[in-house]
């Protein structure tokens, strides 16, 4: 899989991209990260990427002609089957559309920055909107960081036991069940029996009855998402 990230501040993202699974997964191969500088597409001596908003009001916009630049010389050179624009506005992301994403060869993400991006290019090239919730960052580097976590760690080969991703919370609309590890007594409270019992049937049936429990408790909207 390629993913190509847009960014006017791309030392945001190389820290949190180039460690834990997603160094592991370009490590193997299995990824191709591409993170582009806008301001290197930027207009003119100074090479601007921004300017003020049409019909006045605070804050700066990111001009169009940078990001076209970025976006048309990387669809010359491949296919992409999403434009990804991080934005407030999107879809708030899920684990299903995570899983959707993972399937995908190549895809671009926007990173808005500012007041946001001239809405030009949200018209023309993007093709998927994605918030991470009703609030607002700085800048779309965070959410694109949590974006390609998201889609990378279910890509086949990157985690070592692929069982690991395939029943992360939300993957069947649940929360994960309660996890301990050793030691088997820590300040006087004691790990369930029944995960040392070794009757693998019965720990399943116990996860999954925990895992109900714990979602009708703590997050009821999964499992009645038109309520």
């Amino acid at each position: 899989m390629r993913i190509d990230i847009i960014s006017a501040v791309p030392e945001l993202l190389v820290g949190p991209l180039n460690h834990s699974i997603p160094k592991r997964a370009q490590d193997k191969g299995l990824l191709q990260l591409h993170i582009h500088n806008l301001h290197e597409y930027g207009l003119g001596k100074y090479k601007q990427i921004d300017d003020y908003p049409f019909g006045g009001g605070a804050g700066m916009v990111l001009k169009p002609e940078p990001l076209a630049a970025v976006i048309e010389m990387l669809q010359a050179q491949r296919s992409y089957q999403h434009i990804i624009y991080t934005s407030p506005d999107g879809l708030h992301l899920n684990q299903s559309t995570a899983n959707q994403l993972s399937l995908l060869e190549n895809i671009i993400i926007i990173c808005g920055h500012y007041k946001g991006i001239d809405h030009r290019i949200r018209d023309e090239y993007v093709t998927l909107e994605i918030s991470l919730g009703d609030f607002v960052l700085s800048g779309g580097e965070i959410a694109a960081c949590a974006i390609t976590d998201a889609i990378v760690r279910l890509l086949p080969g990157v985690i070592g036991n692929e069982e690991s991703a395939l029943n992360d919370s939300f993957q069947d609309q649940l929360l994960a069940p309660p996890l301990y590890t050793r030691p088997e007594v820590f300040h006087d409270r004691r790990v369930p029996e029944i995960l040392l019992s070794g009757n693998h049937s019965k720990i399943e049936n116990w996860r999954l009855e925990q895992s109900i429990e714990r979602t009708q408790l703590l997050r009821p909207d999964l499992l009645n998402p038109n309520e």
